[in-house]
């Protein structure tokens, strides 16, 4: 793959925190870049009404996005293709080509993946069981008009639940969390909130009721069978990592751990694995795998 056939200096695959932050931190040391995203950029910033754990005082996530968009639409060293999906990644000695929906072909010296994460659905955990083909959504997709005077039947403990009652302080809401024993330890900040109702569960069998009313059978400890209704059912089990098809090395988790790649391809954000999924480390990570492909394209450590 000779110089002349490259497309850009560097690929980057999510426009995500992590994704965005590699475009804007390799325009600042003059790479030209592709950054290709089915969706929006930040699309899931814009969907947290509430955060705590970023500098620079944004206290809303379509607060955060906003500015991190507008930083990058400010350069015109990344190329966006918005509404385009990878379905197939190589790389070799010479170079990494992409592949999109459109059938075209990208190539560059390096590409950053960083597709991040997608909610885990009922049928994706052991102790749920759910019609075939049911989707639901996350519950940090709810609003306050979701939740007002409703019963909203939470399935796993995560910690987007907290987010979602420091959002909305003076909802009148009701939560029924249902998880496993062995999650009791990720509902320790929601456990004083008088709107929730832990339900520590063995299995849950969720079925749809008539209008928008659900209902499931919880079976608890000692097999003790309950069953429990509620006007909606949101999400809160988890993860699962959204890696796009093509050469990259995945763990048994389905995560992508960096030191495993090929050294054309670096993994940025929450694709690396489940330990540090935060906004904050995203966009440190993005910052730091533009910075690796800089050094990289020049023959230089970071430490140079």
């Amino acid at each position: 793959m000779a110089d002349t056939l490259y497309d850009t200096d560097l690929i980057i695959i999510g426009g995500g925190p992590a994704g965005c932050a590699a475009a804007r931190m390799a325009a600042s040391v003059g790479m030209h870049s592709i950054l290709v995203e089915p969706d929006r950029l930040c699309r899931n910033l814009y969907r947290i009404p509430a955060l705590n754990n970023v500098l620079g005082g944004y206290t809303s996530g379509p607060e955060l996005a906003d500015s991190i968009v507008a930083e990058l639409k400010s350069t015109e060293l990344c190329r966006l293709e918005l509404g385009r999906r990878v379905t197939a990644l190589h790389a070799d000695d010479d170079g990494v080509s992409a592949t999109v929906d459109t059938d075209t072909r990208l190539a560059a010296p390096y590409a950053i993946v960083a597709t991040g994460v997608g909610p885990l659905q009922p049928r994706d955990v052991a102790w749920t069981t759910a019609p075939d083909g049911l989707a639901l959504p996350p519950l940090w997709e709810a609003g306050a008009d979701d939740a007002e005077g409703r019963t909203l039947l939470v399935l796993g403990g995560d910690r987007p639940i907290g987010t979602f009652l420091r959002a909305h302080p003076t909802t009148d809401t009701r939560l029924l969390v249902a998880y496993p024993e062995t999650d009791a330890y990720k509902t320790e900040e929601i456990r004083e909130d008088p709107r929730v109702t832990l339900l520590p569960v063995e299995h849950l069998t969720l079925t749809c009721g008539e209008g928008a009313q659900v209902s499931a059978e919880a079976v608890g400890q000692g097999g003790v069978r309950r069953t429990v209704t509620a006007d909606t059912v949101y999400l809160s089990i988890g993860n699962a990592p959204t890696a796009p098809p093509g050469e990259l090395a995945r763990g048994a988790d389905g995560y992508c751990p960096p030191t495993d790649q090929h050294p054309r391809i670096i993994v940025a954000g929450d694709l690396r694995s489940a330990r540090f999924q935060r906004i904050m480390t995203a966009l440190g990570s993005g910052s730091e795998a533009a910075l690796h492909a800089y050094y990289a394209t020049r023959g230089l450590s970071a430490r140079e």
